[in-house]
């Protein structure tokens, strides 16, 4: 069956240009319309017709490209949303793999903190900081905490794992802190207890709910004034305050924004990014963000600390996006302050 150009318009064109005419959307169905399938022959079944799969393949795929008649952008799938993969560096075998943002943070011994702790939340903390201490004691723990606190007896499972470490556990405030993981953060290892300048931080006495019988509820009220006097003696050794002190301020909620917690005992030190001058030039600003790395340096490693300064620091003036921040991570546990 022939098929004739149509004499419509050039704006009914697919791709129209002056002076050279092209098949519109409905020339397909006209070069097509006869074909059928094969009737069956001496194989003994249906053979499709290539010419129709041909037509059905290309008549779909023009079809997406056209609305109403008229080409339109090929159409673009959205990324989907899940946990971040970042390129991580084996520091042994020395290649690149893919990992989740969550894996790569606990091989650099970093635990983040950043929601409401119950059972299942802080069996993972355990467990990791369990494995890590496990494999290399003599390295310090980085504990982020950014989070509402939680259940009482999950968070003293943390506080609790904490201190039979034999990893030192530094604890850093990132946004905020509030109640027992305002507790977790003056837990941290004296001297390493960070907090970020507009972070905040409350703290209050530990509340629960009972209901049953009269003694029921008296032994529950009689357990949680145990558990609160044994809380409020801890804080009173971490942070140097008297324990007489520390049960009137927080027989309410009490906050603190950075700096009072520094002058309470909390914290031991608010971190700042250095001033830049408004008039300096952008090649002597850094590297777009300005930053003081929270890590201390390690221990007895001046050796792999130079190593590392000199292969991630020629990346980081490249890198963007997570890898920037991965430089950041390893850099600050060489030592480096930006």
């Amino acid at each position: 069956m022939a098929a004739s150009l149509p004499t419509t318009s050039p704006s009914s064109y697919l791709h129209s240009r002056t002076g050279v005419p092209r098949p519109s959307l409905s020339c397909g169905s006209k070069v097509f319309v006869g074909l059928r399938l094969q009737s069956p022959n001496s194989w003994g079944s249906a053979k499709p017709n290539l010419n129709v799969e041909f037509y059905n393949k290309v008549h779909r795929s023009i079809e997406s490209r056209t609305c109403d008649g008229k080409a339109t952008r090929a159409r673009v799938a959205m990324m989907p949303i899940g946990t971040p993969r970042v390129p991580y560096r084996n520091p042994t075998e020395g290649t690149w793999q893919w990992v989740d943002i969550w894996n790569a943070l606990y091989r650099e011994r970093v635990i983040f903190i950043g929601q409401n702790i119950d059972e299942e939340f802080s069996n993972q903390i355990l467990a990791t900081m369990l494995y890590l201490d496990s494999i290399e004691s003599s390295r310090r723990l980085y504990m982020y905490i950014n989070g509402p606190g939680g259940d009482l007896t999950p968070s003293m499972a943390i506080y609790d794992t904490m201190q039979s470490l034999k990893s030192p556990v530094c604890t850093h405030c990132v946004g905020y802190a509030y109640n027992l993981a305002g507790f977790l953060l003056a837990a941290g290892e004296k001297g390493n207890r960070f907090a970020m300048p507009l972070s905040r931080i409350a703290l209050q006495s530990p509340a629960g709910s009972a209901r049953g019988q009269a003694d029921d509820i008296r032994n529950e009220a009689d357990e949680l004034l145990r558990i609160r006097d044994y809380l409020f003696r801890e804080l009173a050794q971490k942070t140097g305050q008297p324990e007489d002190k520390i049960h009137k301020d927080l027989s309410r909620m009490k906050r603190f924004n950075a700096q009072e917690a520094l002058e309470y005992g909390l914290i031991d030190r608010v971190v700042r990014p250095p001033r830049i001058k408004a008039d300096a030039p952008r090649k002597d600003a850094g590297t777009g963000l300005d930053i003081y790395c929270m890590i201390p340096a390690r221990e007895n490693d001046v050796v792999v600390s130079n190593q590392v300064v000199s292969y991630y620091l020629p990346m980081l003036k490249m890198a963007t996006g997570i890898e920037y921040w991965l430089c950041i991570l390893k850099l600050g546990m060489a030592g480096q302050v930006f």
